[in-house]
């Protein structure tokens, strides 16, 4: 269970690294940042769709929720961009 957790867990850290350049990228587009921001309100709203006050569900729904949204925005990216921001920095 751990390994998959520690799998989980580098896989999102790298989604959201690639998020991150993105956004900083000069061509990123509008609706990017939009989605981007729906995230992060998403976390820090006190309204849930499933409140946290429910021990497992209602941490259970943020641990999925956000990586899925992550990858969403990052699979829609135009391709030039995607591969713009998927080259490694020296």
């Amino acid at each position: 269970m751990w390994k998959r957790l520690a799998v989980l867990w580098s896989v999102v850290r790298g989604d959201a690294r690639l998020l991150w350049r993105a956004l900083k990228h000069p061509q990123a587009p509008l609706w990017l940042k939009a989605g981007a921001v729906a995230i992060v309100a998403y976390v820090i709203w006190p309204l849930d769709l499933i409140p946290d006050f429910l021990t497992v569900f209602g941490i259970v729904d943020d641990i999925v929720l956000v990586p899925l949204a992550i990858r969403f925005l990052l699979d829609r990216l135009p391709p030039a961009l995607r591969a713009d921001i998927s080259r490694p920095t020296a």
